[in-house]
């Protein structure tokens, strides 16, 4: 329980927490972490899923032992739900109401009261809903496993497997920073919600950059990678390409290469104006590549066609000669340093790249302990353990988040005096002010570029805030990063170009700032202080603004790397995810998915934004939310992300041959071609019994169970096995892909966010400003019951309010001319929406 004096911003709100394995779990100790008091509540026989993640998953939370099924501990459990101010479950659609504890009729008693439902598929999905929803089952259902990325599909694996939980990582965020969004509107309206988010659509919001279809996309933006699978389709050959020659096909900005110490370095620096000269003047040839003719375009919006020459420093990607040309004097030159010298001369000047390190590694390092990334925590069943640090937190009280306490097992009669104790306070809804969204009333300015600052935003929008985001007058950033990115993370937001280290340009973002309410942007803290918005800059400005900051590498304490500037990919080569994908330190290996640690911190972002509104609303306190790439990656890989003494091998599936974690959990072939995944557990050994045609396994020995499931499964086609299965309730999927769920779910653009289309909506934008037709992933994930879900508008092209924002700062008409014409204010970066 937190005292009274604590300064985390949750502190005095209840939660009972009812989740099982990682989602529902996650939700309640992102609560608990920003100090929310947390009863956990476990089968008499303890958790379902066995895993020592849980000392984690369960810190700052009590947790009490109650039988759901009987009447006595049913009624505890009501007991303690009628204390709650949040109440949290991850079941099957309806299950906990048909155990007695029906969330509609809490709610009908308590207005006030919060709840949080994470289903494996959507309660209105009529098809799915039913399913053995287990995480690999979601990631089969959903694409995952068969969208990793270009690489795999030129290497020919596909399905190809990742222990990596997003489903339940995307859904755990997405949960959190809906449940504050709703206990902060709560606190001024005195009225709850009842909130669901399936993890397929969680993770489907995670994929929404994989899952775009643009027509006629440009050639300009394709890839060498993509330029040679359609060249292997249109000529018939097998996709077979060895990982050596594969490394030859990526851009020379974008890959790793071998140091000295046999360590491989990322460096993921293209598309940005600066990046890439940097990268080329700190290896010592970039003279050397201009004397051979690289150029740097000054207007790469313009059409390539009518570009100086064929390629532009600072754009990707880079078309093969040049990239052939660059690669081979990079490896040369990597290989004269050690990667720990790299990492230090890049990262002083300001060029992202990283060193490939192994999860083992991460979890044990110097930068991680000293900046709150990784913590100790003294668990009563393992002893001093070091578990990821707090994913969001705000500057005022990170400190105290650094100091979790750990799970503590407590009687019924305890757990229920302590949530007593606490009170809530709240206006009563007669009282309270009306909103038709969480965040109607509340104005965002966006100050932030590539993908998490600004999905963040734009995830906010859908509840009704109004977001204003500010971009440079002329682009830092090449179309494919802002463009094309921002196809996703720009709907609903009104675009303002604006050079704000210029002097008309200043004016402008000072006379924004006070105005919104709350400013988000990811850059480092030498750079927000450097723009006038640390606490006492911005204070003398709006006293009133909240201020979010999302960047790459900070923890809650300053520490060597705090202001290095990186991107996702660089977050996956020091964290271990990159070579556990790969297998090798001489093989890493992106996990594809377009910003797979990005979209997961920009509802980070979200749950810091929501945090410090909560905090501004009940404790009057102006704080300044926090989060990282680094810090939501602990949650990304948080089964096995911990170290204690005798722990295990770190041995979880990696490489690109893994197909799973062992005979009962594993992808199979089926007579029709089509891959299936089995996901079972030893408990499910009986349901087998069930499954026509499988019920030997139970008389098998286990040694031998991998060959003859392989056997059985090649007598049927897959949709027959999946029947089957299904039939004796063990968890299965056909291996679906992207493509497939975007053909068979897309819909006419209409005004509606999709929450209706059970577990997977898309829709078709005919008549998108870009001028190509368009189809996205809809902004379904959250449903909620009281506070309104808005479809979003598609992104407008870069600038088209600028003339619109400068009236209503009170600008006239012969102003706004004057401040155009001196090009510190644009209203456009090009003629073409998407340059071609």
């Amino acid at each position: 329980m937190r005292t009274s004096f604590s300064k985390l911003p949750l502190t005095g709100v209840k939660v009972v927490d009812f989740g099982q394995y990682i989602a529902g779990p996650a939700v309640a100790m992102l609560l608990g972490d920003l100090g929310a008091t947390v009863v956990h509540i476990d089968p008499p026989d303890g958790p379902m899923w066995q895993s020592h993640a849980n000392a984690t998953l369960m810190r700052n939370k009590l947790i009490v032992n109650l039988d759901l099924k009987s009447e006595d501990g049913l009624e505890k459990a009501r007991a303690l739900c009628a204390e709650a101010d949040i109440i949290i479950e991850n079941f099957r659609p309806g299950k906990l109401a048909k155990l007695g504890l029906d969330f509609a009729t809490m709610r009908e008693e308590r207005p006030e009261l919060i709840t949080v439902s994470l289903p494996g598929f959507a309660s209105n999905d009529d098809e799915r809903r039913e399913l053995r929803a287990f995480e690999s089952v979601i990631a089969a259902s959903s694409g995952v496993f068969t969208d990793m990325g270009l690489n795999r599909v030129l290497m020919g694996l596909s399905p190809s497997f990742s222990p990596l939980p997003l489903a339940s990582a995307y859904a755990s965020q997405i949960a959190a920073s809906s449940t504050v969004l709703a206990l902060q509107s709560r606190q001024l309206t005195g009225l709850g919600d009842q909130i669901e988010v399936p993890l397929a659509a969680a993770v489907m919001e995670g994929l929404c950059y994989n899952s775009i279809k643009v027509s006629d996309m440009p050639e300009r933006y394709l890839t060498q990678r993509e330029i040679e699978i359609e060249r292997r389709r249109v000529e018939g050959l097998p996709m077979n390409v060895s990982y050596e020659d594969l490394q030859e096909l990526l851009d020379p900005f974008f890959r790793s290469y071998m140091c000295k110490d046999g360590r491989m370095f990322y460096v993921v620096c293209p598309s940005h104006k600066n990046h890439a000269r940097r990268c080329l003047q700190v290896l010592g040839i970039y003279d050397e590549m201009v004397e051979e003719g690289l150029t740097e375009e000054e207007d790469t919006y313009k059409p390539q066609s009518e570009w100086s020459s064929d390629t532009s420093l600072g754009v990707y990607p880079m078309p093969k000669f040049w990239a052939d040309k660059l690669a081979a004097r990079m490896k040369e030159v990597f290989m004269t340093r050690t990667s720990h010298e790299w990492n230090r001369m890049f990262g002083r000047a300001g060029i992202p790249g990283a060193a490939q390190r192994w999860l083992q590694e991460w979890v044990n390092d110097e930068y991680a302990e000293m900046s709150g990334l990784m913590i100790d925590v003294d668990d009563p069943e393992l002893g001093p353990m070091t578990q990821p640090g707090p994913v969001v937190w705000m500057e005022e009280s990170g400190e105290e988040s650094l100091e979790p306490k750990p799970r503590r097992w407590v009687e019924f009669d305890e757990a229920l005096k302590v949530l007593r104790k606490i009170r809530t306070e709240i206006p009563e809804p007669s009282e309270g002010v009306t909103q038709e969204g969480w965040l109607s009333g509340v104005r965002v300015l966006d100050l932030c570029n590539v993908i998490a600052g600004p999905h963040s935003a734009s995830y906010l929008a859908r509840f009704g805030a109004e977001v204003i985001k500010l971009d440079p007058a002329k682009p830092y950033y090449d179309s494919w990063n802002t463009v094309v990115y921002g196809l996703s993370q720009g709907r609903g937001k009104r675009s303002i170009l604006a050079d704000i280290k210029s002097e008309h340009g200043r004016k402008v973002f000072e006379d924004l700032v006070k105005t919104v309410d709350v400013i988000v942007w990811n850059a480092p803290d030498t750079q927000i202080k450097r723009m006038g918005l640390d606490a006492e800059s911005l204070r003398r400005l709006n006293p009133d603004a909240l201020f979010c900051k999302l960047d790459c590498f900070s923890g809650v304490r300053r520490g060597t790397r705090t202001d290095y500037i990186g991107y996702d990919d660089l977050v996956q080569a020091i964290t271990g995810i990159m070579l556990r994908f790969g297998g090798a330190m001489d093989r890493p290996e992106e996990h594809a998915h377009v910003g797979t640690i990005d979209v997961m911190c920009g509802f980070g972002g979200a749950l810091a934004v929501a945090t410090a509104l909560y905090q501004k609303h009940r404790f009057g306190r102006i704080g300044r939310g926090r989060t990282s790439l680094n810090a939501n990656s602990g949650l990304l890989q948080v089964p096995f992300c911990y170290d204690y003494d005798g722990r295990s091998l770190y041995d979880e599936p990696s490489g690109p041959e893994a197909i799973g974690y062992g005979p009962l959990s594993r992808f199979y072939s089926t007579a029709s071609g089509i891959y299936i995944l089995l996901s079972a557990y030893e408990t499910d050994i009986p349901r087998f019994r069930n499954a026509e045609g499988l019920e030997e396994l139970p008389d098998i020995a286990e040694e031998d169970r991998a060959g003859f499931l392989a056997a059985a499964f090649q007598s049927q086609p897959a949709s027959e096995w999946v029947e089957r299965l299904r039939a004796a309730d063990i968890g299965c999927a056909i291996c679906d892909n992207i493509d497939a769920l975007r053909a068979q779910n897309t819909r006419e653009a209409d005004g509606t966010p999709g929450t209706q289309n059970g577990s997977y909506s898309f829709s078709v934008y005919r008549d998108h400003p870009s001028g190509h037709e368009i189809i996205q992933l809809d902004p379904y994930a959250v449903r909620s019951q009281r506070g309104r879900v808005f479809a979003l508008p598609p992104t407008e092209k870069f600038g088209t309010s600028t003339r619109a924002i400068l009236r209503e700062l009170g600008y006239a008409e012969k102003a706004i001319e004057t401040v155009l014409k001196t090009g510190q204010i644009s209203e456009s970066w090009s003629k073409e929406y998407l340059p071609s």
